[in-house]
């Protein structure tokens, strides 16, 4: 019997999507045949988003900052609107600058949380209330960091706050679970998108390297011995956030080219 995902037709909310991981999830869902909302902070990029995939399906995009309570509720209404509803939620957001713990002060804790803690839960609330109204057998798909399992030195911020999202897919799949909503999560390890320059920049004014030779100390700590790309991450996201994946609901599947060490 031949895997299908079943998206035809099915109507995907992707967040943080005008480029990166985000983007690279849109685009596989549209090539699946579903419907497609994406979100970003940025009108031009969310334009310029919308445009590049508007040849792959129906798209619409939706200006909104993660971290702001009315946008996130604007972003769902607009969803429900466009789409008739929501099947499938797929939750990325950017990232809190680079820096060691002692470096941030309590403005930016207060933005890493509201931005990696708040909004992930917030949004799952308004998405799941809207999916157990109308009855919808629905599937989130959160995406973290590898870093949630083994923190990372120089970047606190995430690596703080994005373990909450490990205890928001637990309880959100027990809780969902008897609504027929799956929950899971994604820990992705190095991802070739834009962060890994920001890195590579903020280790190079530290450590007085060049941005490259860096990037190769990242590609020598991953036993595949590269950086991953953003299509091979969005086809675990499409798995989760379809009916191929209909007994998992609770997982945090690490995509990192094995480079967790801990179990």
């Amino acid at each position: 019997m031949p895997l299908g995902s079943g998206l035809d037709g099915q109507r995907v909310l992707v967040t943080a999507a005008s480029s990166g991981i985000g983007y690279g999830a849109a685009e596989a869902f549209l090539k699946e045949g579903a419907r497609v909302v994406i979100n970003s902070s940025n009108q031009e990029k969310l334009d310029s988003a919308v445009s590049r995939l508007a040849p792959l399906g129906d798209v619409h995009g939706v200006l909104g900052d993660l971290a702001s309570r009315p946008d996130l509720e604007k972003i769902v209404q607009f969803a429900v609107s466009q789409l008739g509803g929501i099947d499938t939620l797929v939750y990325v957001t950017g990232s809190p600058k680079p820096g060691r713990f002692l470096e941030f002060s309590y403005d930016d804790w207060r933005y890493a949380s509201d931005l990696l803690v708040v909004s992930p839960a917030y949004l799952a609330k308004l998405v799941a209330d809207h999916m157990i109204k109308e009855g919808i057998r629905g599937r989130m798909v959160f995406l973290s960091s590898y870093v949630i399992k083994e923190p990372s030195l120089g970047i606190a911020l995430s690596s703080v706050c994005r373990s909450a999202v490990l205890s928001l897919v637990r309880t959100l799949a027990r809780e969902l679970g008897p609504r027929n909503i799956r929950v899971n999560g994604i820990m992705p390890g190095y991802i070739r998108t834009g962060r890994i320059d920001q890195l590579a920049q903020d280790q190079a004014r530290r450590r007085g390297v060049k941005p490259e030779d860096y990037v190769k100390e990242i590609e020598g700590d991953i036993p595949l011995g590269r950086i991953g790309t953003t299509e091979e991450l969005a086809r675990v996201v499409v798995f989760l956030g379809s009916e191929m994946s209909s007994y998992v609901s609770g997982a945090t599947v690490p995509v990192d080219g094995a480079i967790l060490r801990s179990i």
